[in-house]
C-alpha cells in the first residue's frame, strides 16, 4: 500500500491540509514557475523545504524515490542527452567520451528541476482531497463560457482517485511476476510481456468496475461540491509564500 501514501490523499491537519485549494493551487504554479527558472542556489533551499514537508507529512523520501524509478530513469536519460549534446569543455578524465563539463551542469540542473516539479505536485495531492481539486478547477473554469466545467472537474476527479489505484495494480502484478520466478528470465521482452498483458487486463478491469459502480449509483457530474472559504490565514500564507519567491529570485 505504499503507493497509495505517496500518489494519493493522505489525511492530517498541517498547514498545507488546512490551507484553502484556490491558495494551494497559486502557490504551487508559483513554486512551479520558479523551480524551472532558478539557479542551484534557490533549488538547494526549495530541495530542503520540500523534504522537510514530506517528513512532516509523514511521507518517506525512500518510498516516493522508489516508487518514482521509471521517472528517475527518464530523467537519467535527459542527463544523458544534455551532457553528449551540449557543447563546452571536455572532461579531462575521459577524453576519449564526447562528454562536456558545461552539459553535465546543464543536465544536472535539468533534472533537479524536474523532480523538484514533480515533487511538488506530490505534496499537493497529498495533502488536498480529489473533491477539493475538483471543486477548484470547477471554480477557476466557471467565468469562462463555454468550457463544461463541471465536466472537466469531474473528469480531473476521477483521474486523480485513479491513479494510485494503477500503481497498486502494478504493484500486485509485480508481484505475481516475483512469486513465478519471472524476474529470473533474462529476456527482457519475455518479462516486459509478462508484466504488460496482466497489468493491462487488470486495469481494464478494474475501469470497468469502476464504470459499473459510478452507473448503479447514477453518479452524474452535477454534485455537491465542497464550500471553498478563503480566511485570513490563506491570504497572510500566500502572501508569505509570494515574498519567500520573490527572495529566491534574488538569489
Amino acid at each position: 500500500m505504499a503507493q497509495l501514501n505517496a500518489f494519493g490523499y493522505r489525511p492530517g491537519r498541517s498547514v498545507l491540509h488546512g490551507l484553502d485549494v484556490r491558495f494551494k493551487f497559486g502557490a504551487l504554479f508559483m513554486l512551479m514557475l520558479t523551480a524551472m527558472n532558478c539557479e542551484p542556489l534557490p533549488l538547494a533551499v526549495m530541495s530542503l523545504i520540500s523534504a522537510v514537508a514530506a517528513r512532516r507529512l509523514g511521507l518517506s523520501l525512500r518510498g516516493i524515490l522508489t516508487e518514482l524509478r521509471y521517472f528517475l530513469l527518464l530523467l537519467g536519460l535527459i542527463f544523458t542527452a544534455r551532457a553528449f549534446t551540449t557543447p563546452g569543455t571536455p572532461l579531462p578524465d575521459l577524453p576519449w567520451l564526447p562528454v562536456s563539463r558545461e552539459g553535465m551542469q546543464a543536465g544536472a540542473v535539468t533534472v533537479w528541476r524536474l523532480f523538484l516539479v514533480v515533487f511538488f505536485g506530490l505534496l499537493f495531492v497529498a495533502t488536498t482531497r480529489a473533491a477539493a481539486i475538483k471543486a477548484a478547477v470547477v471554480w477557476f473554469l466557471r467565468p469562462f463560457p463555454g468550457l463544461p466545467a463541471q465536466r472537466i472537474g469531474t473528469m480531473l476527479g476521477l483521474v486523480l482517485r485513479f491513479i494510485p489505484l494503477v500503481f497498486l495494480q502494478a504493484g500486485a502484478t509485480l508481484d505475481a511476476q516475483r512469486a513465478r520466478g519471472v524476474e529470473s528470465r533474462r529476456n527482457p521482452f519475455y518479462r516486459l510481456t509478462c508484466f504488460a498483458i496482466p497489468f493491462l487486463r487488470r486495469l481494464f478491469l478494474s475501469a470497468d468496475r469502476f464504470t459499473e459502480a459510478m452507473e448503479a449509483r447514477c453518479y452524474t457530474e452535477i454534485r455537491t461540491d465542497p464550500v471553498l472559504l478563503a480566511r485570513p490565514r490563506d491570504w497572510w500564507i500566500l502572501s508569505g509564500v509570494t515574498g519567500a519567491i520573490g527572495l529566491l529570485w534574488l538569489m
